[in-house]
């Protein structure tokens, strides 16, 4: 559940920060308002980032019949730490005015007042430095692939406010990794990549879905647009249809790479997990929402357990 918190202006405010996570409560003081505008304190987001990454590279190292790079996998944990991090503060910058007339979001750091915005722009830049790091171990075709995401992820905070559909430009941006996951280990980009890509599009159109319903209401008020306020009552059988795709497509992606049948096992798992998203969803029910978003690292290692799997059968 969210925690009640004091808001400024002396309202309450359904935050969605975790005050009392260990890594807050055993940092130093002055270092809390950074970790908790990268959201340490809930690192799902950072697991979203991830998993298409490990998704993309297992899936091109099954298709070469190997095992995936483990110095790549770890290299993809440590990007996708910090360049959610990063998405974080860009998006809390730019949003900022609008985080603070939203009771879930008023208590942000930036939006407080707590951080101000000239040094949340240098922590933003140390945050970049850090991912280029990270990026250059890859391969060039990596590197560059990399290097192109960062137009997606500047004009996403935006997309709220000129589409109803921002959720699908965020699966643009957030499954880049199962794009870079392939070329990491292949130097290329191949068919089975592109399908995992849209796989995870429609993912992330399904779980952002959910998460947006949290805020649909303050949204209404503030101005900002979501597919929460688009599809409104209609929700569940859109949000079947999402995770419907996603499955198949993964199937579709398991298939063009040859992978033997333990994948197919994954794919189902995952399914069965989205089919109890969807069936035991309550849109108006905010804690219900979060739960359901935050399942989402289930379907992760089912799919990738599955992948795992077909390796490991031959």
């Amino acid at each position: 559940m969210t925690s009640k918190i004091a808001a400024p202006h002396g309202t309450i405010a359904a935050s969605d920060i975790r005050e009392h996570h260990w890594l807050l409560r055993l940092a130093p003081r002055p270092v809390r308002p950074y970790l908790r505008l990268i959201r340490i304190d809930r690192p799902i987001g950072t697991w979203l980032l991830l998993f298409p990454c490990w998704w993309g590279m297992t899936l091109a190292a099954g298709a070469a019949g190997r095992w995936p790079d483990p110095a790549s996998a770890i290299l993809f944990a440590i990007g996708a730490l910090v360049m959610r991090g990063a998405g974080c503060t860009y998006n809390d910058i730019v949003d900022r005015d609008v985080d603070a007339r939203v009771a879930r979001t008023a208590t942000r750091p930036i939006a407080s007042g707590e951080i101000p915005v000239s040094r949340a722009w240098v922590f933003l830049v140390g945050q970049l430095l850090i991912g280029l790091l990270v990026l250059v171990q890859f391969n060039g075709f990596t590197v560059a692939l990399g290097a192109a995401s960062l137009l997606l992820v500047a004009a996403y905070p935006f997309m709220k406010r000129i589409t109803y559909w921002p959720q699908a430009w965020l699966g643009l941006t957030f499954n880049w990794g199962a794009l870079m996951g392939w070329a990491a280990q292949t130097g290329s980009l191949d068919p089975p990549a592109v399908w995992l890509y849209l796989a995870g599009l429609a993912w992330t159109l399904g779980y952002d879905t959910i998460y947006a319903h949290q805020d649909k209401e303050d949204d209404a008020l503030v101005g900002v647009k979501s597919t929460a306020l688009r599809l409104g009552a209609h929700t569940r059988p859109w949000l079947a249809g999402f995770y419907a795709a996603a499955t198949g497509l993964m199937v579709v992606s398991v298939a063009a790479a040859g992978l033997a049948w333990p994948a197919y096992l994954g794919c189902a798992a995952a399914a069965a997990h989205l089919a109890w998203q969807v069936i035991t969803l309550d849109p108006d029910d905010p804690d219900n929402c979060l739960a359901r978003f935050r399942a989402n690292r289930i379907v992760g290692w089912l799919f990738l357990a599955g992948l795992l799997g077909a390796i490991a059968a031959g």
